[in-house]
Protein backbone atom coordinates (compact mmCIF):
# COMPACT_ATOMS: atom_id res chain seq x y z
CA UNK A 1 0.00 0.00 0.00
CA UNK A 2 0.84 3.49 -0.26
CA UNK A 3 -0.48 7.01 0.31
CA UNK A 4 0.25 9.20 -2.73
CA UNK A 5 -0.96 12.96 -2.90
CA UNK A 6 -2.59 14.19 -5.98
CA UNK A 7 -1.11 17.74 -6.92
CA UNK A 8 -3.70 20.38 -8.23
CA UNK A 9 -2.29 19.78 -12.02
CA UNK A 10 -1.12 23.21 -14.37
CA UNK A 11 -4.63 24.85 -15.79
CA UNK A 12 -2.88 27.40 -18.30
CA UNK A 13 -0.34 30.23 -18.32
CA UNK A 14 -1.03 32.52 -15.96
CA UNK A 15 -3.64 30.46 -13.72
CA UNK A 16 -2.07 30.37 -10.11
CA UNK A 17 -4.88 29.01 -8.12
CA UNK A 18 -8.38 28.05 -8.25
CA UNK A 19 -11.54 27.62 -6.58
CA UNK A 20 -12.55 23.86 -4.99
CA UNK A 21 -16.52 24.33 -6.20
CA UNK A 22 -17.22 20.57 -5.60
CA UNK A 23 -15.66 16.80 -4.56
CA UNK A 24 -17.35 14.63 -7.01
CA UNK A 25 -16.00 11.61 -5.44
CA UNK A 26 -16.50 11.04 -1.15
CA UNK A 27 -13.55 10.19 1.04
CA UNK A 28 -13.56 6.17 1.11
CA UNK A 29 -14.66 5.54 -2.51
CA UNK A 30 -12.55 3.79 -4.57
CA UNK A 31 -11.74 5.54 -8.00
CA UNK A 32 -9.71 4.84 -10.96
CA UNK A 33 -7.12 7.01 -12.99
CA UNK A 34 -8.26 9.69 -14.45
CA UNK A 35 -12.37 9.82 -12.71
CA UNK A 36 -13.04 12.81 -12.54
CA UNK A 37 -13.22 13.22 -8.51
CA UNK A 38 -13.81 17.57 -8.47
CA UNK A 39 -14.94 20.44 -9.86
CA UNK A 40 -12.76 23.90 -9.49
CA UNK A 41 -13.24 27.14 -11.14
CA UNK A 42 -10.69 29.27 -11.99
CA UNK A 43 -11.30 33.31 -13.24
CA UNK A 44 -11.13 31.55 -17.15
CA UNK A 45 -13.58 28.47 -16.72
CA UNK A 46 -15.25 25.87 -14.63
CA UNK A 47 -13.62 22.73 -15.02
CA UNK A 48 -13.68 19.19 -13.77
CA UNK A 49 -10.60 17.26 -12.65
CA UNK A 50 -9.53 13.88 -13.45
CA UNK A 51 -7.63 11.45 -10.47
CA UNK A 52 -4.12 10.96 -10.90
CA UNK A 53 -3.59 7.35 -9.34
CA UNK A 54 -6.40 4.31 -9.12
CA UNK A 55 -6.83 3.71 -5.17
CA UNK A 56 -9.66 4.42 -2.70
CA UNK A 57 -9.76 8.29 -2.13
CA UNK A 58 -8.49 8.96 1.46
CA UNK A 59 -8.73 12.67 2.48
CA UNK A 60 -9.40 15.57 1.19
CA UNK A 61 -6.40 18.49 1.61
CA UNK A 62 -8.59 21.29 0.04
CA UNK A 63 -12.22 21.29 1.22
CA UNK A 64 -15.39 22.87 -0.69
CA UNK A 65 -14.95 26.97 -1.19
CA UNK A 66 -10.98 26.78 -0.34
CA UNK A 67 -8.63 27.92 -2.72
CA UNK A 68 -6.52 25.16 -4.42
CA UNK A 69 -2.94 26.56 -5.70
CA UNK A 70 -1.65 24.64 -8.46
CA UNK A 71 1.28 22.33 -8.10
CA UNK A 72 0.29 21.53 -4.45
CA UNK A 73 -1.26 18.52 -3.10
CA UNK A 74 -5.34 18.35 -3.13
CA UNK A 75 -6.12 15.11 -1.70
CA UNK A 76 -4.47 11.92 -0.54
CA UNK A 77 -5.00 8.40 -2.61
CA UNK A 78 -4.26 5.14 -1.04
CA UNK A 79 -3.26 2.79 -4.26
CA UNK A 80 -2.51 -1.11 -3.94
CA UNK A 81 1.21 -0.27 -5.47
CA UNK A 82 3.81 -1.39 -3.31
CA UNK A 83 6.00 1.81 -3.64
CA UNK A 84 7.44 4.34 -1.25
CA UNK A 85 5.01 7.00 -0.10
CA UNK A 86 5.04 10.13 -2.05
CA UNK A 87 3.36 12.23 0.95
CA UNK A 88 6.00 15.08 1.22
CA UNK A 89 6.77 16.22 5.27
CA UNK A 90 6.21 19.63 4.98
CA UNK A 91 8.77 21.66 7.46
CA UNK A 92 7.55 21.47 11.18
CA UNK A 93 6.02 24.48 12.05
CA UNK A 94 6.30 25.00 16.08
CA UNK A 95 3.55 27.11 16.78
CA UNK A 96 5.09 29.02 20.14
CA UNK A 97 1.76 30.58 21.29
CA UNK A 98 -1.05 30.49 18.45
CA UNK A 99 -4.39 32.50 19.71
CA UNK A 100 -3.74 32.21 23.18
CA UNK A 101 -6.34 33.96 25.32
CA UNK A 102 -4.62 36.23 28.00
CA UNK A 103 -6.85 37.91 30.91
CA UNK A 104 -5.65 41.62 30.83
CA UNK A 105 -5.86 43.26 34.53
CA UNK A 106 -9.21 44.32 33.74
CA UNK A 107 -10.41 41.21 33.49
CA UNK A 108 -10.84 41.48 29.43
CA UNK A 109 -9.80 38.81 27.37
CA UNK A 110 -7.41 39.61 24.39
CA UNK A 111 -6.69 37.56 21.68
CA UNK A 112 -2.66 37.33 20.89
CA UNK A 113 -1.22 35.37 17.70
CA UNK A 114 2.40 35.30 17.57
CA UNK A 115 5.17 34.22 14.93
CA UNK A 116 5.24 30.76 13.75
CA UNK A 117 8.60 29.96 13.80
CA UNK A 118 10.31 26.93 11.96
CA UNK A 119 12.70 23.94 13.35
CA UNK A 120 15.45 26.25 12.34
CA UNK A 121 14.50 28.71 14.45
CA UNK A 122 13.93 31.52 11.98
CA UNK A 123 10.49 33.12 11.51
CA UNK A 124 8.22 31.24 8.68
CA UNK A 125 7.71 33.55 5.57
CA UNK A 126 4.04 33.97 4.43
CA UNK A 127 3.14 32.49 1.10
CA UNK A 128 1.94 35.32 -1.93
CA UNK A 129 1.06 33.49 -5.26
CA UNK A 130 2.64 35.52 -8.16
CA UNK A 131 -0.82 36.72 -8.97
CA UNK A 132 -1.06 38.60 -5.42
CA UNK A 133 2.13 40.20 -5.65
CA UNK A 134 2.04 41.36 -9.34
CA UNK A 135 -1.84 42.94 -8.20
CA UNK A 136 -0.18 44.56 -5.11
CA UNK A 137 2.45 46.27 -7.27
CA UNK A 138 0.21 47.53 -9.61
CA UNK A 139 -2.12 49.00 -6.94
CA UNK A 140 1.23 50.09 -4.71
CA UNK A 141 0.68 48.37 -1.82
CA UNK A 142 3.48 48.10 0.80
CA UNK A 143 4.49 45.09 2.61
CA UNK A 144 3.51 46.15 5.82
CA UNK A 145 -0.22 46.64 4.25
CA UNK A 146 -0.18 43.21 2.58
CA UNK A 147 0.57 41.33 5.67
CA UNK A 148 -2.25 42.78 7.69
CA UNK A 149 -4.44 41.76 4.80
CA UNK A 150 -6.72 38.81 6.46
CA UNK A 151 -6.36 35.30 4.29
CA UNK A 152 -9.50 33.55 3.08
CA UNK A 153 -7.35 30.63 0.66
CA UNK A 154 -5.49 27.49 2.32
CA UNK A 155 -4.02 28.14 5.73
CA UNK A 156 -4.74 31.90 5.88
CA UNK A 157 -3.05 32.74 2.51
CA UNK A 158 -4.41 35.61 0.64
CA UNK A 159 -6.26 35.35 -2.91
CA UNK A 160 -7.11 37.88 -5.16
CA UNK A 161 -10.14 38.06 -4.03
CA UNK A 162 -9.27 39.16 -0.64
CA UNK A 163 -6.72 41.73 -1.70
CA UNK A 164 -9.75 43.22 -4.26
CA UNK A 165 -12.05 43.12 -1.16
CA UNK A 166 -8.62 45.05 0.93
CA UNK A 167 -8.65 47.41 -2.17
CA UNK A 168 -12.71 48.07 -2.15
CA UNK A 169 -12.21 48.68 1.51
CA UNK A 170 -9.88 51.30 1.67
CA UNK A 171 -11.61 53.07 -1.07
CA UNK A 172 -14.82 53.34 0.08
CA UNK A 173 -12.57 54.38 3.68
CA UNK A 174 -11.08 57.20 1.59
CA UNK A 175 -14.67 58.55 0.46
CA UNK A 176 -16.80 58.29 3.12
CA UNK A 177 -16.44 62.16 4.21
CA UNK A 178 -17.45 63.44 0.89
CA UNK A 179 -20.00 60.90 0.50
CA UNK A 180 -21.63 60.54 3.85
CA UNK A 181 -23.94 64.84 3.28
CA UNK A 182 -25.19 63.38 -0.04
CA UNK A 183 -27.02 59.87 -0.10
CA UNK A 184 -27.77 59.12 -3.62
CA UNK A 185 -31.64 57.36 -4.36
CA UNK A 186 -30.14 55.19 -7.29
CA UNK A 187 -32.12 52.73 -6.47
CA UNK A 188 -36.16 52.88 -6.77
CA UNK A 189 -39.21 50.91 -6.05
CA UNK A 190 -39.00 49.71 -9.42
CA UNK A 191 -35.67 48.48 -9.76
CA UNK A 192 -34.56 45.31 -9.66
CA UNK A 193 -31.04 44.16 -7.69
CA UNK A 194 -29.65 41.20 -9.19
CA UNK A 195 -25.94 39.66 -7.78
CA UNK A 196 -23.54 38.89 -9.93
CA UNK A 197 -22.83 35.27 -11.42
CA UNK A 198 -19.30 34.27 -10.56
CA UNK A 199 -18.40 33.99 -13.58
CA UNK A 200 -19.28 37.75 -14.47
CA UNK A 201 -17.34 38.99 -11.32
CA UNK A 202 -14.41 36.73 -12.73
CA UNK A 203 -15.07 38.35 -16.26
CA UNK A 204 -15.42 42.20 -14.84
CA UNK A 205 -12.34 41.91 -12.45
CA UNK A 206 -10.16 40.68 -15.89
CA UNK A 207 -11.85 43.36 -17.63
CA UNK A 208 -10.98 46.36 -14.88
CA UNK A 209 -7.58 44.71 -14.35
CA UNK A 210 -6.65 45.04 -18.14
CA UNK A 211 -7.65 48.16 -18.54
CA UNK A 212 -5.41 49.19 -15.26
CA UNK A 213 -2.11 47.30 -16.49
CA UNK A 214 -2.37 48.66 -20.57
CA UNK A 215 -2.90 51.64 -21.66
CA UNK A 216 -5.43 50.59 -24.86
CA UNK A 217 -5.28 52.15 -27.79
CA UNK A 218 -7.77 51.31 -30.95
CA UNK A 219 -7.11 52.04 -34.81
CA UNK A 220 -10.07 51.00 -37.36
CA UNK A 221 -9.59 49.87 -41.00
CA UNK A 222 -12.21 48.98 -43.60
CA UNK A 223 -11.88 45.57 -45.41
CA UNK A 224 -12.89 44.96 -48.59
CA UNK A 225 -15.15 41.55 -47.92
CA UNK A 226 -16.12 41.26 -51.96
CA UNK A 227 -14.22 38.46 -53.27
CA UNK A 228 -14.10 36.13 -49.47
CA UNK A 229 -17.93 36.88 -49.39
CA UNK A 230 -18.51 35.57 -53.65
CA UNK A 231 -15.90 32.81 -52.96
CA UNK A 232 -17.79 31.31 -49.57
CA UNK A 233 -21.35 31.34 -51.10
CA UNK A 234 -19.86 29.69 -54.30
CA UNK A 235 -17.74 27.10 -52.14
CA UNK A 236 -20.36 26.47 -49.01
CA UNK A 237 -22.70 24.09 -50.31
CA UNK A 238 -19.79 21.57 -51.58
CA UNK A 239 -17.77 22.28 -48.49
CA UNK A 240 -20.25 20.72 -46.19
CA UNK A 241 -20.83 17.59 -48.34
CA UNK A 242 -17.11 17.24 -48.53
CA UNK A 243 -16.66 17.75 -45.06
CA UNK A 244 -19.63 18.26 -42.97
CA UNK A 245 -18.91 21.35 -41.77
CA UNK A 246 -20.53 24.86 -42.04
CA UNK A 247 -17.78 27.49 -43.49
CA UNK A 248 -18.26 30.78 -41.60
CA UNK A 249 -15.79 34.09 -42.14
CA UNK A 250 -14.24 33.41 -38.84
CA UNK A 251 -11.94 30.83 -40.41
CA UNK A 252 -11.22 33.57 -43.28
CA UNK A 253 -10.47 36.13 -41.10
CA UNK A 254 -8.59 34.25 -39.02
CA UNK A 255 -6.44 32.93 -41.58
CA UNK A 256 -5.64 36.92 -42.85
CA UNK A 257 -4.82 37.41 -39.09
CA UNK A 258 -2.13 34.46 -39.29
CA UNK A 259 -0.59 35.60 -42.25
CA UNK A 260 -0.41 39.59 -40.85
CA UNK A 261 1.27 38.12 -37.08
CA UNK A 262 4.06 36.14 -39.55
CA UNK A 263 4.39 39.47 -41.13
CA UNK A 264 4.54 41.49 -37.82
CA UNK A 265 5.72 38.89 -35.80
CA UNK A 266 6.33 41.95 -32.97
CA UNK A 267 2.80 42.02 -32.54
CA UNK A 268 2.83 38.06 -31.15
CA UNK A 269 4.78 39.22 -27.58
CA UNK A 270 3.58 39.70 -23.99
CA UNK A 271 5.25 41.92 -21.21
CA UNK A 272 6.14 40.60 -17.80
CA UNK A 273 7.88 43.15 -15.91
CA UNK A 274 10.52 44.91 -17.81
CA UNK A 275 10.96 42.03 -20.36
CA UNK A 276 9.08 41.72 -23.39
CA UNK A 277 8.62 37.83 -24.70
CA UNK A 278 8.53 36.84 -28.00
CA UNK A 279 6.44 34.27 -28.23
CA UNK A 280 7.01 31.00 -30.72
CA UNK A 281 3.68 29.91 -31.09
CA UNK A 282 0.58 31.66 -32.82
CA UNK A 283 -1.94 30.70 -30.64
CA UNK A 284 -5.74 32.53 -31.50
CA UNK A 285 -8.09 33.20 -29.03
CA UNK A 286 -11.66 33.25 -30.30
CA UNK A 287 -14.70 35.29 -28.29
CA UNK A 288 -17.23 33.19 -28.02
CA UNK A 289 -20.78 34.28 -26.46
CA UNK A 290 -22.95 31.67 -24.45
CA UNK A 291 -26.18 31.41 -23.94
CA UNK A 292 -26.43 32.88 -20.53
CA UNK A 293 -24.98 36.65 -21.75
CA UNK A 294 -21.50 35.76 -20.90
CA UNK A 295 -18.42 35.58 -22.95
CA UNK A 296 -15.15 33.47 -23.36
CA UNK A 297 -11.92 32.87 -25.47
CA UNK A 298 -11.16 29.31 -26.23
CA UNK A 299 -7.69 29.24 -28.11
CA UNK A 300 -6.76 28.15 -31.60
CA UNK A 301 -2.99 26.23 -30.65
CA UNK A 302 -0.58 26.80 -33.74
CA UNK A 303 -3.29 28.28 -35.57
CA UNK A 304 -0.78 28.62 -38.70
CA UNK A 305 -0.05 24.92 -39.08
CA UNK A 306 -4.42 24.77 -40.13
CA UNK A 307 -5.33 24.79 -43.45
CA UNK A 308 -8.54 26.20 -44.22
CA UNK A 309 -10.49 23.75 -43.66
CA UNK A 310 -8.65 22.33 -40.53
CA UNK A 311 -9.69 25.78 -39.03
CA UNK A 312 -13.23 25.63 -39.85
CA UNK A 313 -13.12 22.29 -38.12
CA UNK A 314 -11.39 23.67 -35.26
CA UNK A 315 -13.32 26.57 -34.78
CA UNK A 316 -16.61 24.86 -34.73
CA UNK A 317 -15.48 22.05 -32.16
CA UNK A 318 -14.27 24.98 -29.97
CA UNK A 319 -17.50 26.95 -30.09
CA UNK A 320 -19.74 24.05 -29.57
CA UNK A 321 -17.87 22.81 -26.70
CA UNK A 322 -17.74 26.42 -25.25
CA UNK A 323 -21.45 26.77 -25.63
CA UNK A 324 -22.30 22.78 -24.09
CA UNK A 325 -19.93 24.17 -21.20
CA UNK A 326 -17.61 21.29 -22.75
CA UNK A 327 -14.49 23.30 -22.39
CA UNK A 328 -11.19 22.05 -20.84
CA UNK A 329 -8.86 24.17 -19.01
CA UNK A 330 -6.18 23.85 -21.97
CA UNK A 331 -8.65 25.09 -24.61
CA UNK A 332 -8.43 28.28 -22.56
CA UNK A 333 -4.81 28.81 -22.10
CA UNK A 334 -1.48 29.91 -23.79
CA UNK A 335 -3.75 32.65 -26.33
CA UNK A 336 -1.22 35.27 -27.88
CA UNK A 337 -3.56 37.43 -29.66
CA UNK A 338 -7.77 37.80 -29.86
CA UNK A 339 -10.39 37.84 -32.57
CA UNK A 340 -14.05 38.79 -31.61
CA UNK A 341 -16.51 38.79 -34.74
CA UNK A 342 -18.67 41.11 -33.04
CA UNK A 343 -20.91 41.33 -36.90
CA UNK A 344 -22.64 38.44 -35.79
CA UNK A 345 -24.42 40.76 -33.30
CA UNK A 346 -24.78 43.33 -36.27
CA UNK A 347 -22.17 45.86 -34.61
CA UNK A 348 -20.41 48.10 -37.19
CA UNK A 349 -17.12 48.54 -34.83
CA UNK A 350 -15.94 48.58 -31.57
CA UNK A 351 -12.62 48.83 -28.95
CA UNK A 352 -12.26 45.90 -27.64
CA UNK A 353 -10.50 44.77 -23.89
CA UNK A 354 -6.85 43.23 -24.15
CA UNK A 355 -6.85 40.01 -22.86
CA UNK A 356 -4.20 39.70 -20.47
CA UNK A 357 -0.95 39.23 -21.23
CA UNK A 358 -1.62 39.81 -24.86
CA UNK A 359 -1.08 42.86 -26.07
CA UNK A 360 -3.35 42.92 -28.98
CA UNK A 361 -7.30 42.20 -29.82
CA UNK A 362 -9.19 42.65 -33.47
CA UNK A 363 -12.72 42.88 -33.20
CA UNK A 364 -14.10 41.76 -37.11
CA UNK A 365 -17.68 44.22 -37.67
CA UNK A 366 -20.69 43.01 -39.80
CA UNK A 367 -19.99 43.04 -43.74
CA UNK A 368 -22.28 45.47 -45.06
CA UNK A 369 -22.60 46.50 -48.64
CA UNK A 370 -21.84 49.92 -49.54
CA UNK A 371 -21.20 52.16 -52.84
CA UNK A 372 -17.24 52.63 -53.20
CA UNK A 373 -15.50 53.89 -55.63
CA UNK A 374 -13.47 51.14 -57.92
CA UNK A 375 -10.02 51.33 -59.29
CA UNK A 376 -9.32 50.03 -62.54
CA UNK A 377 -7.09 49.71 -65.22
CA UNK A 378 -9.67 51.92 -67.03
CA UNK A 379 -10.35 54.13 -64.44
CA UNK A 380 -12.35 54.94 -61.38
CA UNK A 381 -16.16 53.42 -61.60
CA UNK A 382 -18.53 53.45 -58.77
CA UNK A 383 -19.86 50.35 -57.76
CA UNK A 384 -21.19 48.53 -54.71
CA UNK A 385 -19.12 46.70 -52.55
CA UNK A 386 -19.12 44.28 -49.17
CA UNK A 387 -17.02 46.14 -47.00
CA UNK A 388 -16.02 45.62 -42.84
CA UNK A 389 -14.28 47.45 -40.51
CA UNK A 390 -11.33 46.04 -38.43
CA UNK A 391 -10.62 47.51 -35.61
CA UNK A 392 -7.06 46.64 -33.59
CA UNK A 393 -6.76 47.60 -29.76
CA UNK A 394 -3.29 47.07 -28.79
CA UNK A 395 -1.59 47.68 -25.74
CA UNK A 396 0.64 51.14 -25.59
CA UNK A 397 3.44 50.14 -23.60
CA UNK A 398 5.31 47.74 -26.49
CA UNK A 399 3.17 48.35 -29.68
CA UNK A 400 2.88 51.69 -30.79
CA UNK A 401 0.88 53.31 -33.59
CA UNK A 402 2.93 52.19 -36.34
CA UNK A 403 3.64 48.60 -35.88
CA UNK A 404 -0.38 48.63 -34.53
CA UNK A 405 -1.68 50.48 -37.84
CA UNK A 406 0.76 48.52 -40.09
CA UNK A 407 -0.32 44.99 -38.77
CA UNK A 408 -3.66 45.86 -38.83
CA UNK A 409 -3.74 47.01 -42.07
CA UNK A 410 -1.88 44.23 -43.04
CA UNK A 411 -5.18 41.88 -41.85
CA UNK A 412 -7.28 44.28 -44.36
CA UNK A 413 -5.00 43.65 -47.39
CA UNK A 414 -4.82 39.99 -47.41
CA UNK A 415 -8.80 39.90 -46.90
CA UNK A 416 -9.29 42.38 -49.79
CA UNK A 417 -6.58 40.27 -52.39
CA UNK A 418 -9.06 37.72 -51.10
CA UNK A 419 -8.61 34.87 -54.31
CA UNK A 420 -11.22 33.97 -55.90
CA UNK A 421 -10.07 30.94 -57.32
CA UNK A 422 -8.37 29.65 -53.94
CA UNK A 423 -8.83 26.04 -53.81
CA UNK A 424 -10.01 23.82 -50.54
CA UNK A 425 -7.97 20.30 -51.27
Amino acid sequence: MALIEMIMPKMGESIFECTVLNWLKNVGDTIEADDMILEVATDKIDTEIGASHSGVLKQFLVQKGETAEIGKPICIIETDTVEETKISKKEEIQITEIEKLVENPGGIKVELLTNATTSNGNVANRFYSPLVLNIAKEEGISSVQLNAIVGTGLEGRVTKDDIFAFLKQSETSSQVTQTAPTISESVSANDQIVEMGRMRKMIAERMVESKRISPHVTSFVEADMTHAAIWREKVKSKFKQDTGENITFTPILIEAVVKAIKDFPNINVQVEGNNIIHKGRINIGMAVALPNGNLIVPVIHDADSYSLIGLTKKINDLTNRARNNKLKADDLADGTLTVSNIGSFGNIAGTPIIVQPQVAILAFGVIQKKVSVIETPLGDTIGIRKKMIISGTYDHRVVDGSLGGQFLKRVSDYLDGFDLEKKLF
